[in-house]
């Protein structure tokens, strides 16, 4: 069910860039599919009454949650966010240029 959740958030996000005209709505659109599929990769690496991957004479191998997704996403993360702010920063350059957001005016203004 968890997983289904987040497929509709990843098709949120997928609307938003396919049928959004406004650069700033298809960035965001961009961003929540990234988070989706972030989320989904936690979820991967989840386990029922699991325990953080410290070995102590307790704790067994059996109980521990998978760190590798988590060491994954906190790398995609930190690129995620810096792929949006250089997103941001085009569509502020576009925005200086072309005095619009709108990707159907940019492409008549372009000529």
């Amino acid at each position: 069910m968890i997983f289904f959740l987040c497929f509709l958030i990843f098709l949120i996000g997928l609307y938003c860039v396919i049928v959004k005209k406004n650069i700033l709505k298809i960035v965001i659109g961009i961003a929540i599919m990234e988070y989706a599929v972030n989320l989904f990769l936690i979820l991967l690496g989840y386990r029922w009454e699991g325990v953080p991957a410290i070995v102590t004479e307790t704790v067994t191998q059996a109980k521990f949650v998978d760190p590798l997704p988590q060491a994954l996403v906190l790398t995609a993360i930190v690129i995620s966010i810096a792929t949006l702010a250089l997103m941001v920063s085009l569509c502020i350059r576009i925005h200086q240029r072309y005095k619009t957001f709108d990707i159907t005016k940019i492409r008549r203004l372009k000529g």
